[in-house]
């Protein structure tokens, strides 16, 4: 069974690291178009990434993952084009008019359906199977049962499932509570996140429920205790969410997951990793962390703040003027990052287990504290993480013979001279000289002599070894194969009209749903806002659940902080909540 690690990367250098720390793949926002506009990167450094990338046969997905203008549909085709010719292994997309393009241009380069296209129902990814996609990204609210659905209903279509990070509230690509309250539009790579806002909860008639809570923010995705039962859903990508996260992140994160799926399935690219720090998700940024809906619901909700929280420490049993004692069992330093929650200061020393911090604290005795900022452990993960390929060797007739673990070989020709003086010696020599692979791609696991050695001085031996991985990686990446995307047809769409929850921007998203037998009864609500009462997010996360107000009938509002009130609509048959413009 082989399943794919798939990383986020904001820029080069991160995604570096997520391919240094296990990443069978990452995903990269290109110069322009993607769902994360302040992650952006140059075609030249997509070059890059590709290039390292394949090195181990790891796997490069640009996003191009915003609705477009008609100028812009033609300007991402060109761009497309581009990505083509450099081999990048597939693009991420959700603008029906840019698929149109492709598929009227016949490109080869796999096209993979964006979670932005609200990819929750079986018959939505049974027509993008049917018209002949290479993957489709679900939707994040999904049960494994529901999983399972999708998956036996298409066996032979790549399901990419989100496994980890920040949740968005609202199903995505339905939320357009952002682009309504200031023109940030979350379906053009603007979101302005008013989900992660303070709203007031309210009765119509203006009865407080809840005063200045986060009451559309979500706890953090951590779907790792449920990685087996998601391989046997049909799960093939673990995606982790997180183009705007730094390095640092990302690194811990991938290689938490890398050694996770490593106990259940075989990855997708090669090589092993050796890393300087011991993984663990809690000491990367996260605002407490649920499974969401893969198991049922459960408290997913972070009412009191949007920031981290880290790892937990313990409670706090002694408070003094100017210092205070946890009891807990983890070694806190100096510059550790503390939180109650809701405060936060950091360490300026630790006497006799009594934490003296930067300024006055609010924390009183049996508060419950957080790390969110551990110094000793980001230090370790400032350290270098080597991937290598394991190489076996063997010397026989003049000629040393070497492979790589995806069965790639090549042999040279070994220096001819006198043999040596010392045969024993030349041949622990040699592999002592050989297994010095140090900074390179590869590491030993073998090396078998069935020759005499010719005497060689160890600056040769080092040379053959350099001329010998050179060559190795260059017919590794001359070998490397990337999937072509078949040919797409058109097909029926599983609904006879749309509004303008299908986000169609465009002229050539309309021709593309006509198409498929569809009516688009309206454009997007980037292009004009519906005079009627609309739904600016539709959501599995529910305010009455969380507020244990399941079996009231009370019609509640949120008033944000401004005083403007969005009504609730509840629908309990589907267990969902709608956000309402009025």
């Amino acid at each position: 069974m082989f399943t794919e690690l798939l990383a986020p990367a904001k820029d080069k250098e991160t995604a570096f690291s997520a391919i240094d720390c296990g990443a069978d793949a990452v995903y990269i926002g290109a110069s322009a178009f993607g769902a994360r506009k302040n992650a952006s990167n140059t075609l030249d450094d997509i070059k890059e990434v590709i290039d390292y990338a394949h090195k181990y046969w790891a796997r490069v997905f640009v996003t191009i993952n915003t609705i477009l203008t008609d100028k812009e549909v033609e300007e991402a085709l060109e761009l497309v084009k581009k990505l083509d010719a450099m081999m990048a292994d597939a693009i991420i997309i959700q603008d029906m008019g840019l698929l149109k393009r492709i598929m009227d241009e016949k490109l080869t380069i796999p096209v993979h359906i964006s979670t932005q296209c609200d990819n929750r129902d079986i018959e939505k990814v049974s027509f993008f199977n049917k018209l002949g996609v290479s993957r489709v990204v679900l939707a994040r609210e999904l049960s494994l049962k529901q999983i399972n659905e999708i998956h036996d209903a298409n066996p032979d279509l790549e399901l990419e499932a989100f496994v980890h990070g920040a949740l968005c509230v609202s199903y995505s690509g339905q939320c357009y509570l952002s682009r309504y309250i200031g023109g940030r539009s979350a379906n053009r790579g603007e979101c302005a996140q008013p989900c992660r806002k303070k709203y007031s909860v309210e009765t119509e008639d203006g009865r407080v429920i809840a005063k200045d809570i986060y009451a559309l923010c979500l706890k953090d995705f951590n779907a790792s205790p449920h990685l087996k039962q998601m391989i046997d859903a049909g799960v093939f990508s673990f995606k982790i969410e997180g183009r705007l996260k730094d390095a640092d992140y990302v690194k811990n994160i991938t290689a938490y997951y890398r050694q996770e799926l490593d106990k259940y399935s075989k990855k997708t690219s090669s090589g092993r990793c050796v890393y300087s720090f011991v993984p663990n998700p809690e000491k990367s940024f996260n605002r407490g962390f649920t499974d969401y809906f893969l198991t049922g619901r459960n408290d997913c909700f972070s009412f009191k703040s949007p920031k981290s929280i880290g790892e937990y420490l313990g409670k706090i049993v002694d408070v003094k003027k100017d210092c205070f004692k946890i009891d807990t069992d983890k070694i806190i330093n100096p510059q550790d990052g503390l939180t109650d929650g809701i405060d936060g200061i950091l360490v300026n020393k630790s006497v006799n287990g009594y934490i003296y911090t930067n300024r006055k604290f609010n924390f009183t005795k049996g508060a419950i504290i957080y790390r969110n900022f551990d110094s000793a452990f980001n230090k370790e993960l400032q350290k270098p993480v080597k991937r290598q390929i394991g190489v076996n060797i063997i010397v026989k007739q003049d000629y040393l013979y070497i492979e790589d673990e995806n069965n790639i070989s090549i042999k040279a020709k070994l220096p001819q001279g006198e043999k040596a003086q010392n045969s024993s010696r030349m041949q622990e020599t040699f592999v002592k000289q050989f297994s010095k692979t140090g900074e390179s791609d590869f590491y030993i696991n073998n090396i078998v002599i069935k020759t005499e050695l010719p005497f060689m001085p160890v600056g040769e031996i080092n040379a053959l070894r350099r001329e010998v991985f050179d060559k190795l990686m260059d017919e590794r990446v001359k070998q490397y194969k990337r999937s072509s995307q078949k040919e797409m047809n058109y097909t029926q769409y599983y609904k006879k009209a749309v509004d303008y929850r299908a986000n169609v921007h465009n002229k050539y998203a309309l021709e593309f749903y006509q198409n498929c037998g569809v009516t688009v009864l309206e454009k997007s609500l980037e292009s004009s806002v519906p005079s009627r009462s609309i739904e600016l997010m539709r959501t599995k996360h529910c305010i009455k659940y969380a507020l244990n107000l399941c079996k009231s009938n009370i019609n509640l509002v949120l008033k944000d902080e401004f005083g403007k009130k969005y009504p609730l609509k509840f629908d309990c048959k589907n267990c969902e909540m709608a956000v309402l413009n009025k």
